[in-house]
Formats: C-alpha cells, sequence, structure tokens
C-alpha cells in the first residue's frame, strides 16, 4: 500500500504534506468522516460540479462523484444534479460558479451577487434582440419548460459557439436568473422559470448584498479547500481576486502559512481542528475537471503535479494524451491514464507512471472504473517508463478480485 510521505512540520506553520491532508479531506478525498457515499452528498461537499461537454468513460461530473464515492449507479449524478425534491422542485440548478456548474439548489441566494452584475455586463459574446428575450420569456412562462431547440433552435449553422438569438437570449436569461436550468432532455439545457422549478423556501429567502454573497461564498470556498492562499479562495468560485482578499479577513478562516508557499494563507478552523485525526486516503482516477485540480497553479505548489488537459490540442502535438486522468493514491497524485473504451473492455491507452511504488495503487484504479462503467476488463497501452508496462499488468492481472458493484 502506497503511504504518503513524511515531513516535519515547520515551527508555526502547516508542514506541506499536513496542508496536502487538509485539502483532500476537504475535497473529500482522505478521511471516512469526509468522504460521501453518494452523489447528493459529493454535490454539496463540494459546493459545485463543473460540466463539460467531453465525455470518454462518463462526463466530468460523474467522475468527480465517483472519484468520492466510489462506483454508482446508473442515474444516481443525474439524480442528484437534475432530480427533484419531495415538493417536486429542484434540488440543484446550473450556474456560472467555477465555470458551467451544477450548483446545491439552497445556494441559490448566494449567487444573487452574481446574477445583479451580469444585469449590468456592457458585453456580450453572442447577439439578440430585446424582441426575441421577451418572445423567449413569454412562451416560457406559457408553454413550461422548455430546450432552445424546442424555441426555434439553439444554433444558426456553423460552429458549436454559433448560437442563434434564441439560445443568446436564453442564456442571457439564465446569466440573470430570470430564467433557470434544473434539468436536461439528453445533454440539452431545459429552461424553466424560477418560480415554477425553485422550492418555496429558496425563493421566499432574503437575497444578501454583494458584499455578504462573496463573503459567504469566499468562506464555503475556504472549506472546500482547506487551506488556501487568497488567489486559490477567488478561483474556486471566480470571484476577483482583490475582492476575496478584501474580504476574507471576515469570512471566519484562519491565517496560517505553509511550508513552501510564498504567499499567506487561510484554512478552515475545523479542518485545522480535525489535522490529526487519521484516515485512509482514496486511491481513483480523477476527471481532468475535478475541483481538487482546477487551479493549475495550486494544484503544482499542494501536489507537485503539473495538469494539462490536451483534448484541445492538436493530436501530434498531445503529450499525455487526449483526456488524462490523474491518478491519486497516498495523497499523492501518482500517474496519469488516458483511458477509452472497446467494448467492455476499458482501455488504458497510455499510463504514466510517476513514482515507482504505484504501479499497485494505478491498477486498482484502473479497476474500480473499470467497474464503474460496467468494463470486465483493463487493456493497457503506452506505458511511461516502458520498463514498468510488465510490472503494471501483472498488478492488473493479480487485483482482478477487487471489483466492486455500483452501489
Amino acid at each position: 500500500m502506497l503511504r504518503p510521505l513524511p515531513s516535519p512540520r515547520p515551527e508555526g506553520g502547516l508542514s506541506l504534506p499536513e496542508a496536502r491532508r487538509l485539502a483532500l479531506r476537504a475535497q473529500g478525498l482522505y478521511g471516512a468522516d469526509r468522504r460521501p457515499r453518494r452523489a447528493a452528498e459529493a454535490l454539496r461537499l463540494l459546493g459545485a460540479l463543473q460540466l463539460d461537454t467531453i465525455s470518454v468513460l462518463a462526463r466530468s461530473h460523474e467522475l468527480v462523484c465517483a472519484a468520492r464515492c466510489g462506483p454508482l449507479a446508473p442515474g444516481a449524478v443525474a439524480a442528484a444534479c437534475w432530480g427533484t425534491g419531495p415538493d417536486g422542485r429542484a434540488v440543484a440548478f446550473e450556474y456560472w460558479a467555477h465555470a458551467a456548474s451544477v450548483v446545491p439548489v439552497e445556494r441559490w441566494p448566494w449567487w444573487a451577487f452574481r446574477r445583479r452584475r451580469m444585469r449590468t455586463r456592457e458585453r456580450w459574446w453572442h447577439e439578440t434582440t430585446p424582441e426575441v428575450t421577451a418572445l423567449v420569456r413569454d412562451r416560457l412562462a406559457a408553454e413550461g419548460p422548455l430546450t432552445a431547440t424546442d424555441l426555434g433552435g439553439a444554433k444558426l449553422g456553423g460552429t458549436w459557439w454559433d448560437w442563434s438569438p434564441v439560445k443568446a437570449s436564453l442564456e442571457r436569461l439564465l446569466a440573470y436568473g430570470d430564467v433557470v436550468c434544473t434539468t436536461r432532455r439528453g445533454w440539452k439545457r431545459v429552461y424553466d422559470l424560477p418560480e415554477r422549478a425553485l422550492p418555496d423556501a429558496v425563493l421566499a429567502a432574503d437575497e444578501p448584498d454583494d458584499a455578504t454573497c462573496v463573503r459567504l461564498l469566499v468562506a464555503d470556498a475556504g472549506r472546500r479547500l482547506g487551506v488556501a492562499t487568497t488567489a486559490d479562495l477567488a478561483d474556486y468560485y471566480r470571484i476577483g481576486t482583490t475582492e476575496v482578499a478584501g474580504l476574507v479577513a471576515d469570512a471566519g478562516l484562519a491565517p496560517v502559512t505553509v511550508e513552501g508557499w510564498t504567499a499567506p494563507a487561510w484554512a478552515d478552523p475545523d479542518a485545522l481542528a480535525a489535522l490529526g485525526r487519521r484516515g485512509r486516503h482514496r486511491t481513483t482516477l480523477l476527471s481532468p475537471f475535478d475541483s481538487l485540480v482546477w487551479d493549475r497553479a495550486r494544484t503544482a505548489r499542494l501536489l507537485g503535479y503539473e495538469h494539462r488537459l490536451e483534448a484541445y490540442t492538436p493530436a501530434p502535438k498531445r503529450v499525455h494524451g487526449y483526456y488524462t486522468m490523474p491518478v491519486l493514491a497516498g495523497g499523492r497524485i501518482v500517474g496519469r491514464v488516458d483511458p477509452g473504451r472497446a467494448g467492455s473492455t476499458l482501455v488504458a491507452k497510455r499510463v504514466g507512471v510517476l513514482h515507482p511504488d504505484a504501479v499497485e495503487s494505478i491498477a486498482a484504479a484502473l479497476w474500480e472504473a473499470a467497474a464503474w462503467v460496467g468494463a470486465d476488463a483493463v487493456d493497457v497501452g503506452l506505458v511511461d517508463p516502458p520498463e514498468l508496462r510488465g510490472l503494471l499488468v501483472g498488478a492488473l492481472d493479480q487485483s482482478t478480485g477487487g471489483l466492486t458493484e455500483p452501489a
């Protein structure tokens, strides 16, 4: 079993391994008391699940939940993101949090500051008219939840981003909070009016002023990150660094220093209190859009891993693969895998082994991923360094009995 490397704690601050443990625990990747067992728990633990159109083994938000919970039953993540509660109203909504994300519905009031600011935005990527916007709103009011296709089409006929005026109007109304997306058909957003889709208690809640919203979100980001610099806190929910710096002292976070970090940091007091509590590290593949590795500079500083997504890099220029997934084990990023499917086989098209003692952990992560996506075999392509390929194949053969059925 891979163990985290020990390091002495510097006087008056946190050692880097302690900072890593705080961060991993905050993200539900260390310690039984923090690990979510259901997708809905994962969403609330993380505060937001980033959405992305790319689907390899699964879509990114599904991979993020599986990384915390282990194999999940089909439809479990969709129910957590786009299902309804006992009142028939939404349990979550889509909004621009870190990026396009699913957010727990009770956080709707906290995002009032961004909805207000969107109304004053002067420049948009896509053009529409007040007449189209009014028509879209009127049809939603009269006809109920609709997709952009239902309303006339999302595209003008060009590239994927070549939005029609209807789609542009819908997205502006979504940004303003005049419409919401709380469910999808296939991968299409379904737009509705907030008063129909959101719970009454959420709609009745007072909307805080901008400073209060930001302070609440900074405090929340601190809990999701465990320990963070001001820039880290700002990146989690994409709030301006200067604005965060002016409010962080009132967010209930504790000032700390971290070994090797040049900037001052802030930690969640509850996480600091639990620092001596031992737990078990998750061994898992991470989505390239996992909130643990959202911020590349933080990922390098905290985990010693240079994170990059090459899906949008021309194939001849890719170094690690189209959809490279970091492998987490023992509190470290120990490898990277570019996965794919061939029938009932999970194919590790390219595997990078960053620590020679991590081969068994990479094999375990591959088998868990195979179990979740319904594959009954794992095949290995290129391995870097190539001399470890035989060890990885042998570890995969020995660990096949560890397959776990989805919960």
